[in-house]
């Protein structure tokens, strides 16, 4: 008998929880999608395409529908004689400059044998590569710039949309798909790369405990056996991602860790068909995969960010969540000082609050308050403090334990450096 050997009586098709698994048909985004359909329909009429920019927070299927109706857009495409359709998708997880974007486009329209450096060139050189590569493919464009909110600069989000406009190109029809999960990027766009990368405009809200409930049903056909999920798994699931800012992904992931630790479970050859996946796995399963999130996204942080989520933390324990980044930024400055580093400006200190709402860390909402008070954001923790608190040590120690935190350090940490509330407003 081999040390290994297949295992199957949970799983059918593990695959179907992956994250690059394409289900056959999308759940829970119906009106997103015909909006989607009819932005993208200019190609299969041979026009111009639209520029369409997506947004909306992780996990919400923006990825998803773009890969689902480019596959679907591009099968039908080609029927028509007088359509050569060419997809690029490039993720900007990375990508900080408009020359690091320019460089990867020209690279994925090369050759293998073709590339160019990534360094080295100006860059109007690199544009003009890129036009020219483009003009002699020819054809119908569309390039899909996944976690477009990466780039620091927005010269290449001007000059896509607009290569035909001012003559960079000829021969070739160019549209730009922008996918970002920062809310505030849309609105720090300059107005001229507004008006023409943001041609149309979707926004995919969080999805809701039902529309969670949908997908996992439709993944856990294709990847479980019959009868190995207790009817109570997929309802939790689907509650914990929606309290989770409506992530599929993180919905998706749990149901597929509790089913890693239904399998993991030491069984008798005799119990092995009776294999349940149970409530009690799903919440092991959330403490595991919540823990290697926290640390992995706090590990991540610059010292600002630890700053900046240190200041909200103790904001949180102090009942003053919701929050505006301006009234965080007092604690944060305080925080800051203590730890020797000078405050960040407003809008740097702001940019880490996106971040850390990216990673889903914080929970922001959006507020209108109409002429007299303006839009704005709000912020709050919705993670557990104590994991949260584990992966701050080296910040804790920089800044000193806060008084709202105290009951939650052991008796070690609570001795560190006196520090009075008073110090912190």
């Amino acid at each position: 008998m081999g040390l290994f050997e297949r295992d199957t009586e949970i799983y059918k098709n593990r695959d179907a929880l992956r994250e690059d698994y394409q289900p056959e048909e999308l759940v829970g985004r119906d009106e997103e999608i015909q909006m989607y359909q009819a932005s993208l329909q200019p190609v299969i009429n041979g026009e111009q395409p639209n520029n369409v920019f997506l947004y909306g927070k992780t996990g919400v299927g923006k990825t998803a529908a773009t890969r689902y109706l480019l596959s679907h857009l591009e099968e039908d495409a080609s029927q028509y004689d007088d359509i050569d359709l060419n997809l690029t998708f490039l993720n900007c997880d990375g990508l900080t400059s408009s020359y690091q974007i320019a460089t990867r486009l020209v690279n994925e329209l090369r050759e293998e044998t073709n590339q160019i450096s990534t360094t080295g060139y100006p860059r109007a050189t690199v544009y003009e590569m890129l036009w020219d590569d483009l003009d002699s493919l020819g054809g119908t464009n569309l390039i899909v710039l996944d976690e477009v909110d990466h780039v620091e600069d927005d010269s290449i989000l001007y000059q896509l949309p607009r290569a035909r406009a001012n003559n960079n190109l000829s021969d070739a029809k160019i549209g730009i798909i922008g996918i970002s999960n920062d809310f505030s990027f849309r609105d720090d766009l300059s107005p001229k790369v507004k008006s023409s990368l943001c041609e149309q405009e979707i926004h995919f809200p969080a999805y809701d405990a039902g529309d969670l409930q949908k997908i996992l049903e439709q993944r856990a056909e294709v990847a479980f056996h019959d009868g190995v999920i207790d009817d109570a798994v997929i309802p939790l699931c689907a509650a914990y991602g929606a309290k989770d800012a409506g992530d599929a992904r993180q919905s998706i992931d749990l149901l597929m860790k509790a089913g890693d630790l239904a399998r993991e479970e030491e069984v008798t050859q005799e119990q092995a068909n009776e294999i349940i996946i149970t409530e009690e796995h799903v919440e092991a399963g959330r403490h595991d995969l919540e823990r290697g999130r926290i640390e992995e996204g706090i590990n991540g942080l610059t010292q600002h960010g630890h700053l900046v989520l240190y200041s909200l933390l103790t904001l949180h324990l102090q009942d003053e969540t919701p929050i505006r980044s301006r009234d965080v930024r007092p604690r944060y400055t305080n925080f800051a000082q203590r730890a020797g580093r000078d405050p960040l400006v407003p809008r740097r200190m702001r940019d880490h609050l996106s971040e850390l709402a990216m990673l889903g860390l914080v929970s922001v909402t959006e507020r209108n308050e109409g002429r007299r008070g303006g839009t704005y954001r709000e912020y709050t923790l919705d993670m557990d403090i104590e994991l949260i608190l584990s992966a701050l040590d080296d910040i804790l120690e920089d800044v000193g334990v806060h008084d709202s935190i105290q009951k939650y350090m052991s008796d070690e940490n609570s001795q560190s450096e006196d520090t009075s509330l008073l110090e912190f407003q």
